[in-house]
C-alpha cells in the first residue's frame, strides 16, 4: 500500500499482533519514508513503548470525540504540566496521555496541593489548548522548507528522491529478479552449448567449395537454423516479459517510477547475458561450419548474432 501516488497515509492500530521490537521497526521506516518522500502518515497504535513514541513528530490525543491536544510530541507533557499534571520520570509518556484525562486516573499526576484539586473534564482540557499557543504552532509547522502557499492551500515542491536514487533502485531490483531467475538463464545456455554442436556436427565441414548454389543453400541453412533458435531461445524472455506487464503498468500510471528507470537496468543486464549466449554459439559452430575464416569476420558474426538477440 505505501507503494504508489498516495501523499497520505491514515493507519489504524497497525501493531495489532505484533511485539515491540517489530512495531518499533515498521514505525521506523515509516518515519524514513515521511521525510524523504515528504509523505504526511496518521497512525494509532495502543499503547506503544516510549521508543516507539519518539518516532512520532506530532501527536494527536483524542478523547470523547474531541481534539484534546495536536502538536509536536516533545511539547504533550509541557502543556498538561500547565494545567497541574505532570508525568513522572518512571512513566511511559504514552500512558500518561491516556489516564490524565480519565476521571479514575487523573488525580494521581496532580501537582498541586491535595485539597486544591478538582477533576478537569475533557471541555476543560480542550478549552485550555484552544487559547494555548499550541495550534499556532502546529500552523507554524505546515510552513515546510519545500513548500509554498496558494489560496491558503500547501503546495508541495521537489522530489523526493533524485533520478540517480530511482535508477540504483530500480537495478537492484532487476538483479534480484536475475538471480531468482538464474535457473533459467542456466538452461538457456546449456541448450544453446549442446544444440550448437549438434548444428557443427549437421554441417561439418562445408568450406570444401563456394561456389555452387548447392553450396551456398548449405550456408543459408546453417544461418537460417542460427536465427531460429535464437528466436526459440527468446521465447522464454517474452513469458517472463509479459508476466511483469501489470506491475509495469501500475507504477507508470501512477508515476511511481519513470518508464527510463524501469526499462534501463533490464537493458543493461541483458547485454552481458546476450553477450555470453551469442559467443557461445558462434565459438562453437563458426570455424567448425567453415564460414570465412578471417577473424575480422568472425567478430562481424558475433555482432550480428548480438544485434539479433536485443532484437528478439
Amino acid at each position: 500500500m505505501l507503494v504508489g501516488l498516495a501523499k497520505c497515509f491514515f493507519m489504524d492500530d497497525i501493531s495489532t499482533g505484533l511485539d515491540s521490537s517489530t512495531t518499533y521497526e515498521i514505525i521506523k521506516v515509516i518515519q524514513q519514508m515521511v521525510h524523504l518522500l515528504d509523505l504526511t502518515v496518521v497512525i494509532s497504535l495502543l499503547q506503544p513503548p516510549p521508543e516507539t513514541l519518539e518516532l512520532f513528530d506530532d501527536i494527536i490525543l483524542l478523547c470523547e470525540g474531541q481534539i484534546v491536544y495536536q502538536g509536536p510530541r516533545e511539547n504533550a507533557t509541557d502543556f498538561f504540566e500547565i494545567m497541574g499534571f505532570k508525568c513522572p520520570g518512571r512513566k511511559n509518556i504514552a500512558d500518561f496521555l491516556q489516564e490524565v484525562t480519565s476521571k479514575m486516573d487523573q488525580k494521581q499526576y496532580w501537582i498541586g496541593e491535595q485539597h486544591m484539586y478538582h477533576y478537569h473534564s475533557i471541555e476543560k482540557f480542550v478549552v485550555s489548548f484552544h487559547s494555548s499557543y499550541l495550534p499556532r504552532l502546529v500552523q507554524d509547522n505546515l510552513l515546510l522548507p519545500n513548500s509554498n502557499i496558494v489560496n491558503g492551500e500547501v503546495v508541495k515542491t521537489g522530489s523526493g528522491l533524485s533520478r540517480w536514487n530511482i535508477f540504483k533502485a530500480c537495478f537492484s531490483r532487476e538483479v534480484l529478479l536475475l538471480k531468482r531467475n538464474s535457473p533459467i538463464h542456466i538452461f538457456t545456455t546449456i541448450q544453446i552449448t549442446i544444440l550448437a554442436l549438434v548444428i557443427s556436427t549437421i554441417f561439418l565441414r562445408t568450406n570444401m567449395n563456394h561456389k555452387s548454389i548447392l553450396d551456398a543453400n548449405k550456408y543459408v541453412g546453417a544461418l537460417f537454423i542460427a536465427v531460429m533458435l535464437v528466436n526459440f531461445n527468446g521465447m522464454i524472455e517474452i513469458a517472463m516479459t509479459i508476466k511483469r506487464l501489470p506491475t509495469f503498468y501500475k507504477q507508470r500510471e501512477l508515476l511511481a517510477l519513470p518508464g527510463w528507470a524501469l526499462l534501463t537496468p533490464n537493458f543493461l543486464l541483458s547485454i552481458p547475458i546476450s553477450l555470453m549466449q551469442t559467443g557461445l554459439w558462434t565459438s562453437l559452430t563458426y570455424y567448425v561450419i567453415g564460414y570465412a575464416p578471417s577473424f575480422i569476420r568472425y567478430l562481424f558474426s558475433w555482432s550480428i548474432g548480438y544485434i539479433m538477440t536485443i532484437v528478439v
